[in-house]
């Protein structure tokens, strides 16, 4: 038997399907002010693995957010089976809320082949073991935090983070743009590997952004500070189990214009390159004296 969180996580990325290229997710509150952009992901590649055959595996995935999610909603995805050619096939899903497209997605799949093989080495690091697991804050800085930033900071995930060079995100200081965590699904699950690249897509999206903060010595924790997700890319490269520790290698080679571009190389402890990752976000950072927009 699983943990719940992992068990209410397989639920959340198996979706309702309500007509043959419509399907319905429900929405979590894991302390997040809306719905984290890896749930709308992780469930968007959900919808679409669904209408292809089993013989073509997702390889890419590029997603734009176009409007912060309802965490007391649903989302309904609707797909669009734009292409089934020879070797790959084109999928492109809608999520809906309250009768507007928050995030735009398009998927491609591909038949299995052999082809010519390279692949970047994997970071050297201590492995996950010799990495102290996260602990929360203690109860008295917790106590002086919004609810919902308790409820983000307390909350047992269904996956086991540990950060190489961990940074306190209450009290940031300036620090390189790069940092490597090692994380895994908290309990065994079976071999669905639908199932488990869902799972990627949805973890994809930690860690990602913030890595854009640390030449400025900000934190989304900041009541000043206003971040969000624009736009997500994912390539898978090879199989892997979300439930085996994988090393999440990220780096931020830009920020302008209130936005920060984040890169991310996603290696088993073996050291395969099993997917890469990019995104922009937004980074705004207001006077001190101000509350976030809604």
């Amino acid at each position: 038997m699983s943990a719940p969180v992992v068990n209410e996580l397989i639920d959340l990325l198996t979706l309702e399907r309500l007509e043959e290229n419509l399907f319905r997710g429900q929405s979590r509150d894991i302390g997040t002010k809306y719905v984290f952009g890896g749930q709308v992901l992780g469930q968007s590649l959900s919808a679409a693995q669904q209408t292809v055959d089993d013989a073509r595996t997702v390889h890419s995935l590029h997603a734009y957010f176009l409007r912060a999610g309802d965490i007391n909603a649903p989302i309904v995805f609707d797909v669009d089976r734009s292409r089934d050619g020879h070797s790959f096939s084109v999928r492109r899903v809608t999520a809906i809320q309250h009768g507007q497209p928050i995030l735009v997605f398009a998927a491609s799949f591909q038949k299995q082949e052999s082809g010519v093989e390279h692949q970047f080495h994997i970071p050297e690091v201590p492995q996950p073991e010799d990495v102290p697991p996260q602990t929360p804050p203690s109860p008295d800085v917790l106590a002086g935090l919004s609810a919902k930033m308790q409820r983000w900071l307390s909350r047992m995930g269904p996956f086991e983070m540990r950060p190489v060079y961990p940074r306190d995100e209450l009290n940031p200081s300036k620090r390189p743009p790069y940092q490597q965590v090692w994380f895994r699904l908290m309990d065994k699950i079976g071999d669905d590997a639908d199932m488990h690249r869902a799972m990627l897509a949805y973890a994809s999206d930690f860690y990602l952004l913030g890595t854009s903060t640390f030449p400025s010595g900000i934190s989304y924790y900041q009541h000043n500070v206003q971040m969000a997700s624009l736009d997500h890319a994912l390539w898978f490269h090879r199989p892997f189990r979300i439930d085996d520790w994988l090393l999440y290698s990220l780096d931020s080679p830009s920020a302008s214009g209130a936005r920060g571009l984040a890169r991310g190389s996603i290696y088993t402890r073996e050291g395969v390159l099993v997917a890469s990752v990019a995104q922009e976000g937004l980074i705004r950072v207001m006077d001190a004296t101000s509350e976030k927009p809604a």
